[in-house]
């Protein structure tokens, strides 16, 4: 049985016939350019011409973002990736690369080859963070940045910033990424604690983005749903959640596209805290909608 399903993969049929093994190269190179990453590295397994042909410059080439070599410039030093292949330039841009002192990460989808952002709290403009009477750094392992902002207590909240990157053609999802409540290990279990967590429940917060070609787009939420907590419990109290602020659209990746983006709650009369802010995500909307977040 093993022998027979060798024979399929690399020589014929089992039988003698033509199999997997006589396909060219090239038709399976031409095959490869509709599949995705991930499907093409479980297809070289087969036999040797799939493996020629799933590291075939023109088959990694169509599947990298279309302005990948000024990525390149931003994401390495120079001359780094001169010498490699197309594929291994895939996976050089795939995995988080760094940027204005760790404080953003760049990457390229491994489904899809659509570039991807993260920006840490530390890259935002965030009111009070030097007085630790309303802020604190946390470290957590679970930020990709490995520290979040915590909120004790504030009246005017306000985070803002903004990033100038040569994003590719393509339709991107701005959201925050933020959990409501504070959050710690104690013999190996993770324990949240709200006993600052207020405010949230009596005005909505306001994200907002705005972009240099002129885009716009807003939303409101209540962070907090204690006056459903009752009857149906606080989903929202806990975990993190990715509140979507809106859409744009990128045309072209010259000039680089401005994005500036807040998140405010300013309404005086009450004073809110307990919250985590952890990052801002620039995402392809079909990934988010699709799910295949990194």
């Amino acid at each position: 049985m093993g022998a027979s399903l060798s024979n399929l993969g690399e020589n014929g049929s089992g039988s003698g016939g033509p199999g997997l093994g006589d396909i060219p190269e090239s038709c399976v190179a031409c095959v490869f350019l509709y599949l995705s990453p991930p499907e093409i590295c479980n297809l070289a397994r087969l036999n040797r011409s799939f493996r020629g042909a799933a590291s075939s410059d023109a088959v990694w080439e169509a599947k990298l973002p279309s302005n990948y070599h000024h990525l390149l410039q931003l994401l390495s030093n120079s001359g780094v990736c001169e010498s490699l292949s197309k594929k291994d330039i895939f996976a050089f841009l795939a995995r988080p690369n760094p940027l204005d002192y760790g404080n953003k990460l760049v990457w390229v989808d491994r489904n899809a080859g659509r570039v991807c952002m993260s920006i840490s709290a530390k890259g935002m403009g965030i009111t009070g963070i030097d007085d630790r009477r309303y802020w604190n750094w946390v470290p957590t392992e679970e930020s990709r940045f490995n520290v979040v902002a915590y909120l004790q207590q504030i009246w005017w909240f306000e985070v803002d910033g903004s990033v100038t990157f040569p994003f590719p053609p393509d339709i991107y999802t701005l959201s925050f990424r933020i959990h409501l409540g504070r959050f710690s290990r104690r013999l190996g279990r993770r324990i949240s604690h709200f006993d600052d967590t207020h405010g949230w429940d009596i005005k909505p917060v306001r994200f907002e983005l705005s972009t240099s070609d002129g885009q716009h787009a807003s939303s409101k939420c209540f962070l907090d749903d204690t006056r459903e907590a009752d009857a149906n419990g606080s989903y929202k109290r806990g975990c993190w959640i990715e509140y979507k602020v809106g859409e744009f659209l990128v045309n072209g990746s010259y000039p680089p596209t401005e994005v500036r983006f807040s998140m405010k709650q300013i309404d005086c009369t009450h004073s809110k805290g307990g919250l985590c802010v952890d990052s801002v995500l620039i995402m392809p909307s079909e990934n988010r909608r699709g799910g295949t977040l990194k």
